[in-house]
């Protein structure tokens, strides 16, 4: 099973409850890349475009490379009103772009879904002397502010949630200093998610083991996850980290 297309069977659940990144992100990325319309940016997987506005807004030319057929298609229908905008879909790994073409190429939780070498390689290549590699993702701490009901969900996991295939996705993001890249940051901020039973069944059934969760396990896994939160008042607390790691290549 390749899980980088598990998600594509479901892009408007997969739009609609994966959390969005904060301003003070994309602020940083914008301050230090200097987007404007001269920059040409590549985004690698943006799923449904959860990453996605805030770059095309900078005005820059932007350019997608998306695996997913369904995925690609929403992108087009969501963005198409943006003049500077284009997707390709196909498969990074393989896709043949032209060494040093892009100021910024950006990665919202996809890159770890690609091999370290061939990730961090490839983007020193295509990128241009003196670009930008920027990747982030959402790191969501369930169990801080929830006290015995994170126990009660860690038992439901235990007793239903049997799945074919784990998600073993490991990336080192700072092994890119072993690729070339100077300049090495990181940033981090948080914020926090309060969500009711549906809604957190909702954004965990956008996640790639769940999807791929069946019966007989897939019904009692869920009104067990279902039960524990009605009975903590309706209501769990997430809180995400959101990292950025930001790398440029030498002038």
């Amino acid at each position: 099973m390749d899980f980088r297309k598990t998600f594509d069977k479901i892009p408007e659940e997969f739009d609609k409850y994966r959390p969005r990144y904060c301003e003070e992100l994309f602020e940083k990325i914008d301050s230090v890349c200097s987007l404007d319309s001269s920059k040409i940016v590549l985004e690698i997987g943006p799923g449904t475009g959860q990453a996605t506005e805030p770059i095309l807004e900078t005005g820059c030319r932007y350019t997608a490379i998306e695996l997913g057929e369904n995925f690609t298609s929403f992108m087009k229908n969501k963005f198409s009103c943006y003049d500077n905008f284009q997707i390709i879909n196909d498969d990074f790994e393989t896709h043949d772009f032209h060494p040093d073409s892009f100021d910024l190429i950006f990665s919202a939780a996809t890159i770890q879904w690609i091999p370290e070498k061939v990730a961090f390689s490839k983007t020193y290549q295509i990128l241009k002397p003196g670009g930008y590699l920027a990747m982030f993702m959402t790191r969501s701490d369930e169990k801080s502010a929830n006290g015995n009901l994170y126990e009660k969900i860690a038992q439901v996991y235990k007793e239903h949630f049997q799945v074919k295939q784990r998600y073993n996705c490991n990336l080192n993001y700072e092994n890119v200093r072993n690729y070339g890249f100077v300049n090495y940051n990181y940033y981090e901020w948080k914020k926090e998610r309060i969500l009711t039973s549906e809604e957190y069944i909702s954004y965990i059934s956008t996640h790639c083991e769940h999807i791929t969760l069946e019966e007989p396990y897939k019904s009692a896994f869920y009104a067990g996850i279902k039960k524990a939160i009605m009975e903590n008042d309706d209501k769990i607390v997430i809180i995400d980290t959101i990292p950025l790691y930001l790398v440029q290549k030498p002038q």
